[in-house]
């Protein structure tokens, strides 16, 4: 398996046999809104074009429909024909950007040689939680690859931790920029970054969504240090562009 980091949560991964590309976000740097009122987002540049990142990709899977993770640069860009898997509830929007093979993701699905199963998130706590919406993670299982987690926009919760419990993974990825709206956390910040390399104490961790939207508090460096003084071990923290063999 290779996973090559683009910027934020976009991810390309090469598993099975297959390329899969994960939350699309393809802007150009600043040119979106800020989202904490201090910079135009992305912050940083793609590490690569566009039509490197798209290169070869035979399926894509999109958490939520968020800007920073299936913006209107990977709407246009993307291949019509593209298969696209997608939570239930946004398959129809997604279908009016002119994608023409949409999958909701219901429950445990094969495509290929590889299964998919949904996994729950939650995208912050308290009143937030309305205006953010729905979120998925998802398990990817195929045979002769290690198991990935990925977790997609969400806090730390009992509901995370039991899939970490149950799935035993052997990779898991993890949104970990510590992004916040009104003072409330979205995803992970370092300290549940490192709940959960304890808790999947024998697998890879890769921390993503980093150093690339001005609601995010956690940078590169912090997460590093955090880990080292925590004497954590699995944690990898790739640079935009880089790729990790697992």
């Amino acid at each position: 398996m290779q996973l090559q980091l683009i910027r934020n949560a976009t991810l390309r991964l090469e598993y099975a046999g297959h390329t899969l590309l994960i939350d699309p976000f393809l802007a150009e740097k600043h040119s979106l809104r800020p989202f904490a009122g201090l910079e135009n987002n992305p912050t940083t540049g793609l590490p690569v074009t566009p039509s490197a990142v798209l290169d070869g990709v035979e399926l894509t899977l999109i958490s939520h429909l968020h800007a920073d993770h299936f913006d209107p640069a990977a709407q246009e860009l993307l291949p019509k024909d593209m298969p696209i898997f997608c939570q239930s509830g946004d398959e129809t929007a997604i279908q009016g950007f002119g994608f023409q093979q949409v999958t909701p993701l219901a429950g445990e699905v094969q495509w290929k040689n590889i299964t998919l199963r949904p996994t729950p998130g939650q995208h912050g706590s308290g009143p937030i939680l309305e205006q953010m919406g729905s979120v998925i993670g998802l398990v990817l299982q195929a045979e002769g690859e290690p198991t990935v987690y990925w977790l997609g926009d969400t806090i730390l919760t009992s509901e995370v931790q039991g899939v970490l419990q149950e799935v035993q993974p052997d990779v898991v990825i993890v949104h970990a920029g510590g992004a916040t709206l009104g003072g409330t956390l979205l995803i992970m910040d370092a300290g549940q970054m490192l709940e959960v390399c304890r808790a999947a104490s024998g697998a890879t961790v890769v921390a993503t969504h980093l150093e690339s939207l001005d609601h995010c508090t956690v940078s590169r460096a912090a997460l590093k240090a955090a880990a080292q003084d925590a004497g954590i071990q699995n944690l990898r923290v790739p640079e935009d562009g880089e790729t990790l063999k697992l």
